[in-house]
């Protein structure tokens, strides 16, 4: 990956890829997943697909959205793609594009709500610039240089706008749809951001927690809708613990546990617990929220997924061996975590993960995930359909 991730958040220096597995409450070990199946689900392999997130319909439709169109990590042809499955992923549509803006649109969240509408999020990057500048300094011919036709596509979308139009695209977006997915909004500003998008609560309001990427303050924290995601309001800060910073937290997912309790586990890159998934609770509707904490669990970032039987599943990547992804079970609401349940173990590269997991109508579980593979200059969407004894 020419960029990795912190970069391209807040364009900092690269981060070590080792830590120190930090001390956190376990739980007892999880059963070992079955594997039923494993596939590669992207239509057009020949592009660059990333970051997906998967939503099961009260009908039983699945919906995957991703960033697609792509040729790297980090490029400018990032654009929003929708697919469907109505046969529980076995077969997937082909992809529908829903927002393709002037510059990089990347991460792409979704969620049908208590009304039924359909929300999709996504963020706006000029990440790609500094890749590009580097690339017009290369004289043509000496080491290192791009090919021709590559310097031109990328020179060619980087220049659809002016430079003050690029700076006006940048944002953390959101479209919804009142029909099904038929039609969708215009976007609009939804305040934070965060790779899997915002989650229903039981009192019929919305919670995003996410990171406001592009606005001075750069908050982490979490926001809520009263009226169907249509707007947003601050809600709640996140705190931070002694020698932490908003600044080194990122990509927060949540979720509602059966005893009436919030969670949100954060992706971390402060110095302690670095590159572990930190965790925050909250006991009164998430307007207050505890100091984030380790659990134990090396990798990130999370999806948070409440089960039938109310057990709570969060689904990761894990970007040093074993290269692949995993997932942890809590049956105590969030307050400890099993052992890993290894879903992939056979990844090429870091550059994988970010799945996102629903329950199927039988109570397996179905788990999809971008990655970069063996002989592939593109990253793929990738899922397994698994399951353990116990669910």
């Amino acid at each position: 990956m020419p960029m990795n991730r912190r970069k391209m958040l807040k364009r900092s220096a690269a981060v070590a890829i080792a830590a120190v597995l930090g001390a956190g409450r376990r739980a007892a070990a999880a059963p070992r997943a079955e594997i039923h199946e494993t596939k590669v689900i992207s239509q057009q392999q020949n592009l660059y697909h990333g970051w997906p997130t998967l939503a099961r319909r009260r009908n039983g439709q699945l919906l995957l959205v991703c960033s697609g169109g792509r040729e790297a990590h980090v490029c400018p042809f990032g654009r929003v793609e929708l697919m469907r499955s109505d046969d529980e992923g076995r077969t997937w549509s082909w992809p529908r594009v829903l927002m393709d803006s002037a510059i990089d649109d990347r991460d792409a969240g979704v969620l049908e709500t208590a009304q039924g509408s359909i929300l999709v999020t996504t963020f706006t990057s000029l990440a790609y610039e500094s890749i590009l500048s580097r690339a017009e300094q290369i004289a043509p011919g000496s080491g290192g240089a791009w090919p021709e036709d590559r310097l031109q596509r990328w020179q060619a979308a980087h220049r659809r706008i002016s430079a003050e139009a690029r700076q006006r695209e940048l944002g953390v977006w959101m479209i919804r749809s009142t029909d099904g997915g038929v039609t969708f909004s215009a976007r609009y500003d939804c305040l934070v951001d965060s790779p899997h998008g915002p989650i229903q609560l039981a009192d019929r309001r919305l919670l995003y927690a996410g990171k406001d990427l592009w606005r001075e303050k750069h908050r982490v924290g979490f926001c809520e809708s009263a009226d169907d995601g249509q707007t947003w309001r601050w809600l709640a800060e996140l705190p931070v613990r002694d020698g932490d910073s908003h600044e080194n937290y990122h990509e927060l997912h949540a979720v509602e546990t059966a005893d009436e309790r919030l969670i949100a586990q954060i992706r971390n890159h402060n110095q302690a617990n670095h590159l572990e998934t930190l965790q925050s609770e909250s006991s009164d509707g998430g307007r207050t929220w505890s100091v984030p904490h380790p659990i134990g669990v090396w990798g990130l970032p999370s999806h948070l997924l409440r089960l039938r039987d109310d057990r709570l599943l969060m689904t990761y990547g894990h970007r040093r061996e074993p290269l692949g992804n995993q997932a942890r079970i809590s049956s105590d609401h969030g307050r400890t975590w099993s052992d890993p349940i290894i879903l992939s173990d056979d990844g090429f590269s870091g550059d994988l993960g970010y799945p996102s997991t629903v329950q199927l109508a039988d109570g397996s579980l179905l788990s999809v995930w971008y990655e970069r593979m063996k002989d592939s200059p593109n990253a793929v969407l990738r899922q397994a359909r698994w399951s353990t004894p116990s669910i």
